[in-house]
């Protein structure tokens, strides 16, 4: 085993990132743009900024400048956890027998646990410099409800946190450190909102979706003055700051000299996998030098790998903007898997027209695929993932193993999203031989896309 490169690449702090990087600035072919929900009318920053922060929704709206400095307060806040570690998976290799090189970014040395907070601390830094009392916000496995609520407390915000139903119930301990931090914890779908109790009488006993979630919380912000609404994944804001993961392990690889073959990430909206690629996407485009990307969903909520490329909406209340996204349709509810945070319909828009141009490809696995590799992983390399992140580690692990067959020595680099250590009830589940499958059928997906807006 060659210790040329170390198990663990550290940056200085002086080789953080300054500026996020927008990659629809060097996209020719730029990502549709959102809709307002009446009109179909392109999305205005007076409209969005009405639902989120005004300098979020400028963000959000930005596809020509390239760089965006991280204002110095949200840069001093990620000292306390970045730069995160770039680590060589030596064990994983040696005990696949592969002579793949394989790399993983660690996102999980924070309290909540994952990427999240990347982001939950500029929309937070954002809602207090424009004065609000606080924000709204859904979560599906409770790593984004964790994430804001810590960086709401670190702002003196009110924080309100709509939890997807079935996640509430099989993650109650995400749940409390939420509550700690000072948010109020509601299970979604709830009789709180207009939104809820109308998915509520449609869908008796459902356990709700990321979706119905969205609509809720987006209820609540504009119920509330003072408020505005922020979200975890899918928006362009969102996957704008996550580019630091992707910044990062760019510069550490290069400082060693090492240049990515494959580059893999779990999707569910999309923040993470975009911010992991998007600056090695920018080097393709601009022609100077070539990867594959790979992202990798649940085959239980399969947008990329099944879906439609399509304009629909982005929430189950059809109260946000409508995106031109890979979709299931905004009234399909998941099977209630162990991922709970890929548990969307959509993708997106920026990685949706990356997909459309065969830039990125996309694969799926069913839950206990992703289980069997969790634990593979969890044995070698010492850290137990959460299974949104072990759809990511399957995937690399099947490409090294194909790399065993051929006896190419690629170089695989993917992203580890989060830490598993409040994921145990699907753990236990999978132990237990009792954690179940779940593929929809074609019909099912036909009659969801049926509904989609006729745009």
């Amino acid at each position: 085993m060659s210790m040329e490169i170390p198990y663990k690449i550290y940056l200085e702090e002086s080789e953080m990132p300054k500026a996020w990087y927008n990659l629809r600035a060097d996209m020719k072919e730029k990502p549709a743009p959102l809709l307002d929900p009446k009109t179909h009318q392109p999305a205005t920053l007076d409209m969005l900024s009405q639902v989120f922060c005004r300098e979020l929704a400028e963000q959000e709206l930005n596809d020509t400048e390239p760089y965006i400095e991280i204002p110095e307060e949200i840069r001093n806040f990620y000292k306390m956890f970045r730069p995160s570690p770039l680590v060589r998976a030596y064990c994983l290799e040696k005990k696949l027998g592969t002579p793949a090189k394989i790399y993983y970014k660690f996102e999980g040395n924070n309290t909540s646990g994952s990427h999240k907070l990347n982001s939950a601390i500029a929309q937070a830094y954002y809602a207090k410099k424009q004065g609000l009392k606080g924000v709204t916000t859904e979560t599906g496995a409770g790593q984004w409800g964790t994430a804001l609520s810590m960086a709401c407390s670190y702002f003196d915000l009110d924080c309100k946190v709509f939890m997807v139903k079935v996640s509430y119930e099989q993650k109650p301990f995400r749940r409390e450190v939420m509550r700690t931090y000072g948010a109020s914890v509601t299970p979604s779908p709830s009789e709180t909102t207009e939104i809820g109790r109308k998915i509520l009488a449609e869908h008796p006993g459902t356990g709700g979706s990321l979706g119905c979630a969205v609509s809720e919380a987006v209820e609540c912000a504009v119920s509330n003055d003072g408020y505005r609404y922020v979200l975890g994944s899918v928006l362009n804001q969102v996957l704008l700051h996550q580019t630091v993961i992707g910044l990062e392990t760019q510069t550490a690889l290069k400082k060693y000299g090492v240049k990515p073959d494959i580059i893999i990430g779990c999707a569910g909206g999309g923040s993470n996998l975009g911010g992991l690629i998007s600056p090695f996407v920018g080097e393709k485009l601009r022609g100077e030098a070539d990867y594959r990307f790979i992202a990798v969903e649940p085959a239980s909520c399969p947008s990329l790998t099944r879906g439609k490329y399509a304009y629909d909406y982005a929430d189950t209340g059809r109260i946000c903007p409508l995106a031109k996204m890979y979709t299931l349709g905004a009234d399909y509810i998941p099977a209630p898997n162990h991922a709970g945070g890929l548990r969307y319909h959509g993708m997106n828009t920026t990685l949706s027209a990356l997909r459309a141009s065969g830039i990125l490809e996309a694969v799926s696995y069913k839950q206990t695929e992703i289980f069997e590799a969790a634990e593979q992983f969890a044995r070698v390399e010492g850290i137990l993932p959460a299974p949104e992140s072990s759809h990511a580690i399957r995937a690399a692990i099947d490409e090294a193993l194909k790399c065993k067959e051929t006896g190419e020595e690629k170089t695989i680099v993917f992203g580890l999203t989060g830490t598993g250590y409040f994921d145990l009830y699907g753990y236990q589940k999978f132990n237990d031989g009792l954690l179940q499958n779940y593929v929809p059928t074609d019909d099912e997906l036909a009659a969801s896309f049926a509904k989609l807006p006729n745009i």
